[in-house]
Order: structure tokens, then sequence, then C-alpha cells
């Protein structure tokens, strides 16, 4: 009994990795792994090397706008470079409601 139905989950799994991220699925199949979606940031490197050109910008021009600009987002581009920040919990619970 195990046979059949370990071999149909396994089909299941694979399935969902190749509708999930296709590009490591094809690798896997190969032989030569990848590095899956989430580490790889491309998107976070991306608004990294603008929050520097706009800090530069902030330095170079005495600009303090483009300066907080560039801080912010430097900050949300670490934020990205995190793969589990969709599996964490968050870090402050919401409010509990007042007793009746």
């Amino acid at each position: 009994m195990s046979g059949p139905d370990d071999r149909r989950q396994l089909g299941e799994i694979e399935s969902h990795l190749h509708h999930d991220d296709p590009r490591f699925a094809r690798a896997l199949d190969a032989g030569h792994p990848h590095p899956p979606r989430e580490y790889r940031p491309r998107r976070a490197w991306l608004l990294l090397t603008t929050a520097l050109a706009l800090l530069a910008a902030g330095l170079t021009l005495p600009n303090g706008l483009l300066l907080a600009a560039g801080l912010v987002l430097a900050g949300v581009a670490g934020d990205l470079f995190d793969p589990h920040r969709h599996t964490r919990p968050p870090r402050h619970p919401p409010p509990r409601s007042w007793p009746r």
C-alpha cells in the first residue's frame, strides 16, 4: 500500500514544485541544483543599488529628502534579503480588546 501512495504523493510534490519554481525544478531534474527563488534576491539588490545611489546623491547635494529616501529604501531592501520573512509570526501581536 505504501508504494503507490508514496509515488502519488511524490508526483503531487513534483507537480507543485514545477508550478511554483520551474527553474529550480529543471535544475534538479538535470542534476545541477540551482538555488530556489527565495534565495535569489534580485529585487532586493536592485532596490539596494537605488538606495545607495540616493544616499550618495543626498550626501553630494545637501538634500535631506534624498538622504532620507535612501535610508528608507535601504531598510526595505534589507528586509527583502530575508528569505523567511513571510513565515515568521508578527513581532507585535494585535492588542487585546478591553475587558467589558
